[in-house]
């Protein structure tokens, strides 16, 4: 007989603090690469982090560490420690405080908010200002990238993945993204009913009807389906949703997941940081083989970043 094995909620947690972190790290080693630059840098494929080709852009990380999407998820995460809540003021400063130090990546959105004078005391206002100077096109996936702590929150999961999303990405395509992800990832850790195809498409209509085809892109059993390393798209807000959900619905584990992401290429980091976020949220910690952890080299700040978030959330659920 089968022994089903029951994941507990700690477990889950810490699954998705370090699935981001692990998918991100791994994923910088394909970062913006086609099938012919992975097929000449990596001709035995990827799996580990020492494997990670050091071309001028990747030798300016040590193998092993993880990138803007981490280094975002964790501003969110030690202001919401700070606050013992979700004070957006915080994140925001917490935001300028990173892009202000000596960020190793920024996304080109996220840099043009983060640099006008007031966006501390105005970032919702001032996000919707560069959105509108881009004629409404910007949809990044820098929103997208950092939510996966969101879904850790015990409450108001929807209206947190919003606000904060819009905090530097104000397209309705980038705010639906981060609503749809942080509630499959609240549903996979607090064991509740998890969000059918339906119901993201409903979830997706609400925010703007071009999700739709993206949720339905991330059912395809093929990986390549999704074409992430198409110039046009790469760094798109539903490119790398699709690329989460497709984990979310095909890996039959974490490892399995993350290499498949990890080799698709293209905007990798985020790409994997996004669907090891939900996949660490699916299997837990506990399904994550060993060598990925310890070969996190800040991985200290992760451990202090669970032990808090464990705390507060004991807390708040009283």
């Amino acid at each position: 007989m089968e022994t089903k094995i029951i994941k507990t909620f700690e477990d889950k947690l810490k699954g998705t603090i370090y699935g981001q972190a692990i998918g991100d790290a791994l994923g910088l080693g394909t970062e913006g690469m086609t099938d012919e630059d992975m097929a000449w840098k990596y001709p035995n494929g990827i799996r580990h982090y020492d494997e990670i080709f050091q071309d001028r852009h990747r030798k300016r990380w040590k193998k092993g560490d993880w990138t803007d999407d981490t280094d975002m998820m964790l501003c969110i995460a030690n202001a919401v420690i700070k606050d013992k809540g979700v004070n957006l003021n915080t994140i925001a400063q917490n935001f300028k405080d990173w892009a202000d130090g000596d960020p190793m990546g920024i996304g080109l959105n996220t840099y043009k908010v983060l640099s006008i004078g007031d966006y501390v005391k105005k970032p919702l206002e001032v996000s919707k200002l560069v959105w509108e100077m881009s004629r409404k096109q910007a949809a990044a996936n820098g929103g997208l990238m950092r939510t996966s702590v969101v879904g850790l929150f015990p409450k108001d999961v929807e209206v947190c993945a919003e606000n904060i999303c819009r905090l530097t990405h104000y397209d309705p395509r980038c705010v639906g993204s981060c609503v749809i992800v942080s509630n499959l990832i609240h549903a996979l850790v607090y064991d509740l009913p998890k969000p059918t195809y339906h119901q993201m498409i409903d979830i997706g209509r609400k925010y703007d009807e071009r999700i739709t085809e993206f949720i339905d892109l991330s059912l395809n059993t093929d990986i390549r389906a999704l074409e992430l390393q198409d110039e046009d798209s790469v760094g798109y807000t539903l490119k790398t949703l699709a690329a989460g959900l497709w984990a979310y619905w095909n890996a039959t584990s974490f490892e399995e997941g993350l290499l498949s992401v990890v080799c698709a290429g293209g905007d990798a980091d985020t790409n994997a940081a996004v669907a090891c976020a939900i996949l660490g949220a699916k299997y837990g910690f506990s399904s994550i083989p060993q060598e990925y952890v310890e070969g996190l080299i800040y991985r200290a700040q992760l451990e202090d970043v669970v032990s808090e978030l464990l705390r507060i959330v004991g807390d708040a659920n009283g």
